[in-house]
């Protein structure tokens, strides 16, 4: 039982943070299920079972604040959903001891990239839709990326729409998570063909579910005031920690050596995150001077 609660409490945060930054419910959700040792393909498969619905409630809550471009939806969509289904099929015929130190790698690396990519988020000026020559691509490799390492269609698709600056960082977002439905979909299905049903925890997925429709619609009401800046590093800071665990054990480093990297990636996430703040002030300050 308690178990349970923990899942839908992760469920819970998960999806609060990737329906506010467009990114991140994978990412999280599968790095804290590798610490209660889930194998990967088990913790992928589990993770976009769960984002079907979590993704559905999602869109659903993203079209009803006006969060989304159907343009960039329908896009996504197809390209996304042959990418995810392949990956799933790919990672599920291989042994997950073996690609476990690699898929943390992977969610390592996004995690850096996130934090950074927050950490020094510019100002988007909307213009017009992005085009089918870079929504096509993005798609196809987002897709992959996210069911093979269970996270990465958010990470991967939000950061790059966003550095376009042609589309307001709201819509960017809601759009994102409306699409990673078929994504998730097609992810599962994947899955499920490799895996089989029986594999499936579906008590843990169903606890996931619950706390993922749970904070859908809050999160996309607080798209609108939530200070995405300081979030993202939050988030970024979090998948880096939890992966190194994976990664030292892989390496067989010892305890003391452990400690002293967890050490080093606190106090630079700390730092990283007390710049952001002060950032997100100084530039709330400087719109408020200019408004007076």
């Amino acid at each position: 039982m308690e178990r349970l609660i923990i899942l839908a409490v992760i469920g819970l945060i998960a999806q609060l943070i990737d329906g506010s930054l467009g990114m991140a419910y994978g990412v999280t959700t599968t790095s804290l299920l590798f610490l209660y040792g889930f194998p990967v393909a088990l913790a992928s498969a589990s993770v976009h079972i769960a984002e079907v619905f979590t993704t559905a409630a999602s869109g659903i809550s993203h079209i009803r604040f006006g969060n989304v471009d159907k343009k960039v939806i329908f896009r996504l969509i197809i390209p996304g959903s042959i990418g995810a289904f392949g990956g799933a099929i790919f990672v599920s015929s291989l042994p997950g001891d073996m690609i476990k130190p690699y898929v943390s790698a992977f969610l390592l690396l996004l995690g850096i990239y996130v934090l950074i990519r927050f950490l020094y988020r510019v100002k988007i000026q909307p213009t017009r839709t992005i085009s089918s020559k870079i929504l096509y691509p993005l798609g196809l490799i987002a897709g992959f990326a996210d069911a093979t390492g269970g996270g990465g269609w958010g990470p991967i698709t939000t950061p790059i729409l966003l550095s376009r600056n042609q589309m307001e960082p709201r819509k960017v977002i809601g759009s994102v998570d409306t699409s990673e439905f078929a994504v998730a979909s097609s992810a599962s299905i994947g899955f499920l063909l490799s895996l089989g049903f029986s594999h499936i925890s579906w008590l843990w997925v169903s606890a996931l579910i619950a706390g993922g429709i749970l904070a859908a619609p809050i999160a996309a009401w607080l798209v609108h005031i939530m200070p995405a800046r300081i979030l993202g590093v939050l988030v970024g800071g979090i998948i880096i920690v939890t992966n190194l665990k994976t990664l030292l054990e892989t390496f067989s480093v010892e305890p003391i050596g452990q400690w002293t990297v967890y050490s080093i990636a606190i106090v630079i996430w700390f730092i990283a995150l007390a710049y952001s703040i002060i950032i997100h002030r100084r530039t709330n300050s400087e719109h408020g001077s200019e408004k007076a």
